[in-house]
Formats: structure tokens, C-alpha cells, sequence
């Protein structure tokens, strides 16, 4: 995603382009900004934005092999948080995540409902709804299968040939005929 598609994303949820734009250019200014100064930029559950000093070195000149001189400089640093690792590490925690970012972007209007639902006169009020229980499928395909149980390793030969299926009586037959 690059700059553009997320004005693009955040263009709904902000009202519209020039709101998105301006947000999306100011955060990115301040983070700059504040970073280039020396500071740190913490943004809990993402992450943090810092200025980090390389100290002088000497490379090489790749196409000659000549020892050059490589001055001390500074360069940005994003240090990720745990929960954005959690998030791009576990399906399930990415799962959770968007519904909850859809949750929140659901808008206002749904937010007083599902309070009023969660009180004990609501409760009361409105009839019990429970949705069929699916049963679960009698078989598993081979792809849930091998993941579930990988196949044993074989240390020998032997076991592995005893392992390998037998030919069956149409393979011979087959390349008899070809003979």
C-alpha cells in the first residue's frame, strides 16, 4: 500500500479526499519532523519511530576492491510493537483485529444498540435467539490430514521401501504392452 491507496482507504472513513489527504500528510510530517529532531516517535500497539547515529566505517569500492571512507551519519528506525507482531505473526489475532476495526468503523448507530441489548431489561425484553449448530464434516481432507500428522521420517531404506506402495497389476500390464 502506498500513499495514494491509503488516502483512498481512509477517504470514507474521514469524510472525504482532502480530509484523508491532509490527516495522512500530517502524520507523516509530524513523525519526520519529531524523528529528525532526535526524538522518539511511540505509537502503542504499532510501534516506535527513533533516530539512530551509524558511526564511520571504511567499505570497498565494489568494482575496484579500493578501501573507501564512509562517514558517520543518522538514519531512521521503526522498532514494530508486540501486538502489530502478533497481528502479521497469527492468523487468529489478524482475524480478531478486523473485526474489531470493523466494529469501530461500523459507525455510530450501532454502537447504542448493541449497549442496549447488553442491558438486563433488554435482555428480557428480546426473545432468544440461537442459531442452528452445524455438525461438524465425518471426513478430513488429506491436506487437514497431512497438516494434523505429519508422516514419520524414515532413517533406512529398508523402511521406506517397505512404505512405497506395490505395483499394481494394470502398471505391469501397461508397460508390457509399450514393450
Amino acid at each position: 500500500m502506498n500513499k495514494a491507496e491509503m488516502v483512498d482507504a481512509l477517504e470514507a472513513r474521514l469524510g472525504g479526499r482532502k480530509q484523508a489527504v491532509s490527516a495522512v500528510e500530517a502524520v507523516v510530517e509530524l513523525i519526520q519532523l519529531t524523528v529528525a529532531k532526535g526524538d522518539k516517535v511511540a505509537i502503542s500497539g504499532f510501534g516506535t519511530f527513533e533516530k539512530q547515529a551509524r558511526n564511520a566505517r571504511t567499505g570497498r569500492n565494489p568494482r575496484t576492491g579500493e578501501a573507501v571512507k564512509i562517514k558517520k551519519t543518522s538514519v531512521p528506525r521503526f522498532r514494530p510493537g508486540t501486538a502489530f507482531k502478533e497481528i502479521v505473526s497469527d492468523t487468529k489475532a489478524l482475524r480478531a483485529f478486523q473485526a474489531e476495526v470493523k466494529e469501530r468503523t461500523a459507525g455510530p448507530a450501532a454502537a447504542p444498540a448493541k449497549k442496549a441489548a447488553a442491558t438486563p431489561a433488554a435482555r428480557k425484553a428480546a426473545p432468544a435467539r440461537t442459531a442452528p449448530v452445524k455438525a461438524a464434516p465425518a471426513r478430513t481432507s488429506t491436506a487437514t490430514a497431512k497438516k494434523a500428522a505429519p508422516p514419520a521420517r524414515t532413517t533406512s531404506t529398508t523402511t521406506a521401501r517397505k512404505a512405497a506402495p506395490a505395483k499394481t497389476a494394470t502398471t505391469t500390464r501397461r508397460v508390457a504392452k509399450k514393450a
